[in-house]
């Protein structure tokens, strides 16, 4: 008896390097390309341990949990780390970075999320790289969320460092991501005593053992339902086309944005600028008085499959995130989440015009 998942003939490392390089073209980059064998946390966490040792001066910019996060890691390699915070509801501007760049000249590495699914904000990376590298220090990215939901353009952009998973916009598998890797981020890493080698985090592995030896060889047994996943992500979004996809997203972004304005009821935009808003989802400040997981789970009662959730640890009192990437950047997933928060602030005794915002709604879809 067989089984589609199971049986299945071996990844050869042609097949694996060929996956790797149709991921550097969605990417924009001639760098070298990895794939991790983990969700995206794997490379994150590894190119910063590569890279950070106690020699380096960090500014890691934080427009989310997830800056806290890699500040967290690169104090623990015994870097320095200047903090640049923003507060969730905006994003951080290239004048912020050049300012503190200006009070620290000894930094030389640069830590940046583009898009915060968790608060729904992203940021200018194109006006933020042309900063950091009249500056000289290495850019680090972490692009899971935007990848797919708006332009990434690693080259044009000087990103040193820059990290993807397929399970977003992209609409793929979470158990295998990417890291492109700049030839100045691997002699960083080839010169630092701290980075760690035969390890799994270990980005220098696979450049010695993988890259350098022309790629015949992995390291290791591959995860191949993860990789079979991501290839098929990879040419799905090859037949629909880059631009089409963020197409979506940016319209869906629009869409949702507009619907919860008309809607009414006390929603409103976390993000306060359109601007700021990032196309991979969308974050709603509930009104005063109302638990933002509470209404999510009256809203998701009659649709469990729609795109919401409450916002994470203690966002989940005051935010809503409409999840809509992947296959749910449509006009029906959007529409749908409208109606289902609309029905569910109705519950709560609030008026809310959900007729006026599914007009909206479909109005701004472009």
């Amino acid at each position: 008896m067989t089984h589609p998942f199971l049986d299945l003939a071996p990844l050869g490392a042609a097949r694996f390097a060929a996956v790797a390089d149709r991921v550097a073209r969605l990417l924009g980059t001639t760098d070298d390309v990895v794939i991790t064998q983990g969700e995206a946390l794997l490379p994150l966490e590894g190119a910063i341990r590569g890279c950070a040792g106690p020699g380096t001066v960090a500014l890691n910019v934080i427009t989310g949990p997830y800056g806290q996060t890699f500040g967290d890691w690169l104090r623990d390699c015994g870097a320095t780390v200047h903090d640049l915070a923003v507060p969730f509801h905006t994003a951080v501007t290239a004048g912020q970075v050049r300012e503190a760049l200006a009070e620290h000249p000894e930094i030389d590495f640069v830590s940046l999320v583009h898009a915060e699914a968790a608060t729904g904000n992203t940021n200018p990376v194109a006006e933020i790289g042309e900063v950091v590298r009249e500056h000289g220090a290495l850019l680090y990215l972490d692009a899971v969320a935007s990848i797919g939901a708006e332009p990434v353009l690693t080259d044009e952009w000087g990103v040193d460092l820059c990290v993807i998973g397929a399970q977003k916009a992209l609409g793929g598998p979470a158990g295998v991501s990417a890291v492109s890797v700049s030839e100045r981020a691997w002699a960083r890493m080839a010169a630092n005593p701290k980075a760690p080698r035969h390890s799994y985090l270990s980005l220098l592995d696979w450049k010695e053992r993988w890259i350098d030896r022309g790629r015949t060889a992995l390291l290791h047994a591959p995860a191949q339902l993860e990789m079979l996943a991501l290839e098929a992500c990879v040419e799905r979004v090859e037949q629909e086309g880059l631009e089409a996809l963020m197409g979506r997203h940016a319209a869906a972004a629009a869409a949702t944005r507009a619907g919860v304005l008309a809607l009414g009821g006390g929603l409103t935009p976390y993000v306060h600028d359109a601007r700021d808003a990032a196309p991979v989802a969308t974050t709603l400040r509930t009104p005063e008085g109302v638990v933002a997981s509470d209404l999510v789970a009256r809203a998701l009662a009659a649709d469990p499959a729609l795109p919401l959730a409450a916002g994470g640890g203690a966002l989940a009192a005051e935010m809503i995130r409409v999840n809509h990437y992947g296959r749910d950047a449509t006009p029906g997933a959007v529409q749908g989440s409208l109606a289902a928060l609309g029905a569910a602030l109705a519950e709560r005794g609030v008026e809310a015009d959900l007729a006026g915002a599914l007009r909206a709604a479909a109005a701004s879809w472009r």
